[in-house]
């Protein structure tokens, strides 16, 4: 039996670069296409190819010009021409994926768009998954006491995760308000979390890179940034605005009040850039991983089957890596948000009376001696 498989695997392994060197026969395998069209937002979501037939899910399309006003279509009108209604998706400069309009003179105009992209209707399909996920690990709860054993399976999972961030994570790191924050950051934690996990699994409706965009990744790096700065008590303000520093380092010029101005906006940009590079980074490498495959192809099945051997080995070593960085990613940006949020709640640096006299009585003990 062990003799079969290895042979069917060998014969797989030799058929998988022949069909690929078949296929690279006909066209050039566009590398940098094929991963910045996984990494970017799009106007539709590719399901699959059969053949030379592609299935996808068409989204809708809402565009509003000063021009021309408003524009309701699908993203299926732009297939055969590339334009529609006067609207073409564009290649180059700022606005390059997305929707421009030419005007009669020729110059290009970039609408209004609230169209429901991919990565847009992936963040809606994460949070539903998210609620359904959160209401049956509470059904559970609801219908037992705390007399009751403690669950097993997925709400047992659910339970620990839970624990280990509120007791590790966001209690330590918020304080003594942190029952205030737990649902905010929990909530966060497990939509990156899931996010991450979905962005991996390469079947609709997952495989869309949503915490790879750096558009999501900035809003949830603002939602910390509002509720650091909204909520964050007077003692706060007055180690930004006038810390407790020699007089020369805030005034005349606020050198140190300055810095600190600077670093409230610096903490939402390094939460932004790390889980969106980090993302990122994994997904162009498991691609640039599996085009390895369809390049070697050219040069025979002798060499293009040792690299699908390679490929493939190192593409599973990359997604279980992967599937380690989607929960590091999430429990990082969680641990920095609880972090953020504490020191924007610290207390007052007035020591109580009783300890006041402890330490005048230590200070005469001293002096006395």
């Amino acid at each position: 039996m062990k003799k079969i498989i290895a042979i069917l695997s060998l014969m797989f392994l030799i058929a998988v670069p022949a069909m690929a060197q078949e296929t690279a026969q006909d066209e050039t395998v566009d590398v940098k296409g094929i991963i910045f069209g996984h990494l970017k937002d799009s106007y539709h979501w590719h399901i699959i190819t059969i053949g030379d037939k592609e299935i996808s899910l068409h989204l809708p399309v809402i565009l509003y010009s000063k021009v021309s006003g408003w524009h309701f279509f699908s993203s299926r009108e732009l297939e055969h021409t590339g334009s529609y209604e006067g609207f073409h998706i564009t290649d180059e400069g700022a606005h390059a994926g997305k929707l421009v309009e030419t005007l009669p003179d020729g110059t290009e105009l970039k609408p209004l768009d609230l169209s429901l992209t991919k990565i847009a209707l992936a963040v809606i399909i994460n949070s539903l998954l998210l609620c359904v996920i959160v209401m049956c690990t509470a059904r559970w709860y609801r219908r037992h006491s705390a007399t009751d054993p403690a669950p097993g399976g997925f709400v047992g999972l659910m339970e620990y995760v839970i624990a280990m961030i509120v007791d590790d994570v966001i209690k330590p790191s918020v304080g003594k308000d942190y029952k205030r924050y737990t649902p905010l950051l929990l909530t966060i934690f497990f939509f990156i979390l899931l996010s991450n996990i979905m962005g991996l699994i390469p079947i609709f409706p997952a495989g869309a890179n949503v915490t790879g965009n750096i558009a999501i990744t900035l809003t949830l790096a603002l939602v910390t940034f509002f509720t650091v700065n909204v909520f964050g008590n007077r003692e706060y303000w007055k180690e930004i605005l006038w810390p407790d520093v020699p007089i020369f380092l805030k005034a005349p010029i606020p050198l140190l009040p300055f810095i600190e101005i600077v670093g409230i906006f610096t903490k939402p940009f390094a939460l932004t850039v790390r889980l969106f590079a980090n993302i990122t980074a994994g997904h162009a490498i498991i691609l640039s991983l599996t085009c390895v495959i369809f390049i070697t192809a050219k040069m025979g099945p002798v060499i293009g089957a040792p690299m699908t051997v390679l490929s493939v080995f190192f593409m599973i070593f990359m997604n279980l890596l992967e599937l380690l960085v989607a929960y590091i990613q999430s429990y990082v940006f969680t641990m920095l948000s609880a972090v953020f949020i504490g020191l924007s709640r610290p207390e007052e640096h007035h020591a109580p009376d009783g300890a006041k006299a402890n330490a005048k009585a230590n200070v005469d003990n001293s002096l006395t001696t």
